[in-house]
């Protein structure tokens, strides 16, 4: 989308004035499109209505600050939130936790996690009250352990029993995706992501089974064409290996390109999926 799109105008201003308060008359004068079909024209390029797209960049802005920031209500005003209230009725839903928690690297979160055997080796999977958090293959489950205990050092961890009735569910709808190429129920997810990981993320989770996508593929689909390498580290960024399906992205070449969970598991991920649908991969 290049810079003279009046949707790609829109966006930018969006995105440098997100602390402001931005009408929709004046994003449609900003567009020249009526209310109504500027509403729908960014929601098929970008995934999100102009509001919200306004309120991630607004939320990316508050990550940045409570990094930087001793005080959470001088980040708070920082990046743009007139009240407490406001900032934690939006920044709830959409970081996955609440900004104290986000900045103290997950205190106060209780989080519930269990490593499993699959046909391609240990997996674990942990999860808030809200939703999954965390799933990633690994070596074994100290090592994986470990880069739970990294991502939410001072989160309260309690590895759960795997007959849980909710685990359990979850780790046979991830054997059913391992083992038949299935697509993965779409679980209720508890994550942190960037306006643009959303946008990315959100249009993975519509790819199907046996269908694969290139990054440069993704990028158009998003309205972001020229965004391929930024893609690439969007799947590289995802923290729920399978529920977002970021193994189906590869190059334009065929080749599989890259995965943070290694190229081997990319790979038997993507043959199984193949036979599933009779050997045929779909594109774009």
């Amino acid at each position: 989308m290049n810079t003279r799109d009046p949707l790609a105008v829109l966006s930018n201003h969006l995105r440098t004035h997100a602390d402001a308060t931005i009408s929709l008359d004046e994003m449609s004068r900003l567009t020249g499109y009526s209310p109504f079909h500027l509403q729908r024209k960014f929601k098929a390029a970008f995934g999100v209505t102009p509001k919200q797209f306004q309120r991630k960049c607004r939320l990316d802005n508050l990550k940045s600050q409570l990094r930087q920031s001793d005080s959470v209500t001088t980040a708070m005003y920082n990046a743009g939130y007139s009240s407490s209230s406001r900032l934690y009725e939006q920044s709830t839903a959409n970081l996955g936790m609440t900004p104290s928690q986000y900045r103290a690297r997950g205190e106060g979160l209780k989080i519930s996690w269990v490593s499993l055997e699959t046909p391609l080796g240990p997996i674990a999977l942990a999860a808030t009250d809200h939703g999954l958090c965390f799933l990633e293959f690994g070596a074994s489950k100290h090592a994986l352990k470990q880069r739970l205990e990294a991502e939410f050092p001072n989160a309260t961890r309690t590895e759960a029993n795997p007959d849980t009735p909710a685990l359990r569910d979850w780790h046979q709808a991830i054997l059913a995706t391992i083992n038949t190429g299935a697509n993965m129920p779409n679980l209720p997810l508890d994550i942190r992501a960037t306006a643009f990981e959303t946008l990315v993320w959100t249009y993975l989770r519509t790819i199907p089974a046996g269908e694969t996508r290139s990054y440069a593929e993704v990028a158009t689909a998003i309205g972001k064409p020229s965004s391929t390498r930024a893609v690439a580290n969007a799947c590289g960024r995802n923290p729920v290996a399978l529920a977002i399906p970021c193994h189906r992205v590869i190059r334009a070449s065929g080749e599989l390109g890259g995965y943070r969970w290694g190229l081997s598991t990319k790979a038997a991920l993507l043959a199984k999926e193949h036979q599933a649908n009779d050997g045929k991969y779909a594109r774009a």
